[in-house]
Order: structure tokens, then sequence, then C-alpha cells
């Protein structure tokens, strides 16, 4: 017997929920990384003199689930990706969608956040970015360590597509869908979806720094079982109007009694964080599944251009920072300049740049272009014309 067909169909369609939720989690980034710049208790790239504590604030309730989200959702995908393609079709696909980019953008996309980030922290750096290039791949010359920026998470996402294939394959097979619908039968009681917290915490714990990979591979793995049975969703609808209060609230409190000096904000960080991070992800989920099963234009067109986005939004925020900073103008401004600029300059450059031609599209993770024939072509204009 199928357990998961029977007792829990997975979805057959199209989850148009879990495209607008990486479409928006994109979109967010603009805002994020550009008050980055504000921060209070970590370095950017770039930093403001003064920063700014209620930009903080909001940053840091961001940061609890944001990345989590992205790891969720590409576990998500490789689920349905799986439906369609063999192990073999599978990793190829990941090479193709994730390594090169990786490499590519590595490369190319990267090094002029170090660049720009020398410049600001030391007045006195003088090179020209082309003497200072060869230098980005030396450590000690960049800052103790080698930065790949923002694309950790794309390096990230290909090693978890390889480690966790085998348990993925594993699911897919009669004992493992039996496995999944006994899990998702438990998990769908009231509040039983809330100890999938617990495995987090306890990852999060083990001390690798950040970003943790361990505590990141699980939000990938959850990913993809809650998408192969309907009824992991369904715990998610129940659980999501809860789920966001209990977030906020202990996030709310945390914040006020830290900032009151009552309480260590390293106390317990791991429990913390992923309490808050699981929770904001059911209300983020459930939110999703009711409002966001849907498609149009603006879906179709960002749905691509999400990944493409994404690998270039940082480099072209932190130049942008780099002499928006300089300003002498308040915050506001400021965030205001860096956001809409940012935004317009990094679509730009995705839409005359990257979605146009076969090559950038593959040095990017897209597909290419859909080959037209005269006769497909001539259907579609009668099909437009009627």
């Amino acid at each position: 017997m199928n357990t998961q067909t029977n007792l829990g169909s997975a979805p057959s369609t199209r989850r148009y929920d879990i495209d607008w939720l990486r479409v928006l989690a994109t979109l967010l980034l603009f805002y994020f990384h550009s008050a980055k710049i504000f921060y209070q208790w970590s370095p950017f790239y770039i930093l403001n003199d003064p920063t700014s504590r209620p930009l903080s604030y909001i940053s840091l309730f961001i940061e609890h689930w944001h990345m989590p989200l992205f790891f969720l959702l590409a576990g998500a995908a490789s689920w349905f990706a799986l439906r369609r393609r063999s192990a073999g079709q599978y990793l190829l696909e990941r090479v193709k969608r994730l390594l090169v980019p990786y490499l590519f953008g590595l490369l190319v996309i990267v090094p002029p956040q170090l660049y720009f980030a020398l410049r600001h922290h030391r007045p006195d750096y003088a090179e020209s970015y082309w003497q200072f290039y060869p230098r980005f791949f030396d450590p000690d010359y960049t800052g103790g360590k080698f930065d790949m920026g923002h694309l950790w998470f794309i390096l990230f996402l290909f090693l978890f597509s390889a480690l966790a294939l085998p348990l993925f394959l594993a699911l897919k097979r009669d004992r493992g869908q039996r496995l999944v619908g006994r899990l998702a039968g438990f998990f769908s009681k009231p509040g039983m979806i809330l100890l999938l917290a617990l495995p987090i915490m306890l990852l999060n714990a083990v001390p690798l720094g950040y970003p943790n990979p361990v505590y990141f591979l699980i939000y990938f793995v959850y990913g993809y079982i809650l998408i192969a049975d309907e009824r992991f969703g369904q715990a998610i609808d129940r659980h999501k109007l809860v789920a966001l209060s209990l977030g906020v609230v202990i996030y709310a409190v945390w914040i006020g009694l830290v900032t009151g000096g009552f309480l260590d904000p390293d106390l317990l960080k791991p429990v913390r964080e992923s309490l808050i991070a699981w929770l904001c992800l059911i209300a983020v989920l459930g939110y999703g599944r009711r409002l966001l099963n849907f498609t149009n234009g603006f879906l179709r067109y960002f749905g691509e251009a999400s990944y493409p986005l994404y690998i270039l939004h940082q480099t072209v925020i932190v130049v942008l920072g780099f002499y928006v900073v300089q300003w002498n103008t308040g915050v506001l401004p400021k965030l205001f300049v860096i956001l809409v600029a940012s935004f317009g300059i990094t679509l730009v450059l995705y839409d005359l740049l990257v979605r146009r031609t076969n090559v950038t599209r593959f040095l990017f993770g897209m597909r290419p272009l859909r080959k037209t024939t005269p006769e497909v072509s001539e259907a579609r204009q009668e099909k437009a014309a009627g």
C-alpha cells in the first residue's frame, strides 16, 4: 500500500505559493542587505555612521527566518525535481544550476564587494580594482578568511543536494513513503508541528560558526519532507496564526529584555534563534498557502528572474552603499536611495545583460531560451490575435 498516496496525497500540480515565496524572499533581500549598512551588531561590507537601532531590530527579526526559508523552499523544489528526473539527471541539473553560477559569481560578482569594503574601511587604500583582483584570493589580505560573499548559500545548496540525495531517493520508495506517512500522521495532531523546532535547536547548538551547515541542512531536508504529504501542509495551515503570534511575541520580549539589560543576548542563543525561525516559517508557509496559490505576469517574470537577482543584488548594494554613506543626510533617505536604486539597477542588469543570451543564462543558472520555429511563432501570433 502506498501510504503517502492514500493517506495524504502530495501535490500533483504546481505550487504557486512556493514560487511566490521564493520571489518575495528574494525581493526582501534588497531591503535586508540595504538595511545591513545601518546594522548595529555585526559588520557589513559598508557601514554607515551612525547606525540605526530600529532598522537593526527589524533586520535581526528577518535574519532569524529568511535564509532558513530559502533552504526550506529549495528542499521542496528538490521533491518536485525528483518526481520527473533520475538521480543522475538531478545531479547534472544541480551542477548547471548551482555549481556553474557559484564559480562564475566567485570570479566576477563577489570581488567588487571586497574591493569596495577595503576602500571603505581603509581610507588610505589606493589600489585600483585590477591591482586588487589577484589579492581577492588571498584571505590574509582581505580579512583573515576567504569570503564567498552571499554565494555561500549557492555552494551549501549544491553540497546539500548531493549529500541528501540518497535520503531523498530512499523516501521515494514504498518504505520511505510509509515513513513519511507515519510522520505526517503524528505531526498533524494539534500542536505537534511546533515540535519540529527541537531538532533545529540541537543542530544549531553544534559549534560550527556561521553559516552553520548542519543547521541549514535540516531546513533543506524539512522542505523535502513537508511537501511530500499534504497533511503537513494542513497542520501548518491550522497553526499559522498561533505560530506567527508566538514568534513575534518571543522576539519582542527578548529584544526588550536585552535592551533593558536584563538578559545576556547570547544566553540560549541556539534555542531562541531556532524557535523564532521555526515559528515564523510555519506562519510564512501557512499564509503563503492561503494567499498565494495563483499566478500572473509578475510571478512569471520574477519567478525566472529571482535567481539571477539573488546573484547580482548584493554587489550592487555594496557599490551603491559605498558612495551613499558619504552623503551628509539622514539614515532613512540613504536607505531609500540604496534600496530603490539597487533594485532598479539590478533589474536592468538582469534584463539587458543576463536573460537575453544563452551564454549569460547558463552562467547564471537559467534554462536556455526556447527555440521558436516559424510555425510555433505563427501559432502564437494567431492565438494572441484571437
